[in-house]
């Protein structure tokens, strides 16, 4: 027998699954679904008859949560289909690091400095309203081990 004394682990990850098996099926449109291994928002999704044969298949197209890139697939009905789990929160901008690291404040006070201000029209939205003045609120969404922020409003919760 080894000695237990020798064993080392080097990480503490909880073993949770990103995803969860649901059927084809019981997808809906607005709901989340792995294609080409990328978390998805099914945008549209439509279901063929079967054939003398077969199974009844659902066409799925949906949009990367992250990147917007486009992504489509053909399942059986039957078949499952992975989802991930998908967490949204809410996080108060504090300040805009000059290399473009933004510091987020979380409801329980918590700072945060490991995201970077989103590519495109939402980064310059975001750089012009926090340089005029206005309170932020940044939506963060995580899912698949991946994080990014996907929207941005004024903190109305301030003004009272």
């Amino acid at each position: 027998m080894a000695d237990i004394e020798d064993t080392h682990f080097d990480t503490g990850d909880s073993g949770a699954s990103t995803t969860y098996p649901m059927q084809c099926s019981a997808l809906r449109k607005n709901g989340f679904v792995m294609l080409k291994s990328r978390p998805c928002k099914i945008v549209d999704m439509s279901t063929s008859k079967t054939g003398k044969h077969g199974h009844a298949k659902v066409h799925l197209v949906g949009l990367d949560i992250f990147s917007g890139k486009k992504y489509e697939d053909i399942c059986p009905s039957t078949h499952n289909m992975d989802v991930p789990h998908v967490k949204r929160e809410d996080y108060q901008l504090t300040c805009i690091s000059d290399d473009g690291y933004l510091s987020l404040m979380s409801d329980n006070g918590e700072l945060r400095e490991d995201l970077k201000v989103p590519d495109g029209e939402l980064g310059t939205q975001l750089k012009q309203e926090y340089e005029s003045g206005k309170e932020l609120l940044c939506t963060v969404l995580k899912s698949c081990g991946e994080e990014c922020v996907i929207a941005i409003k004024t903190n109305t919760a301030l003004d009272k």
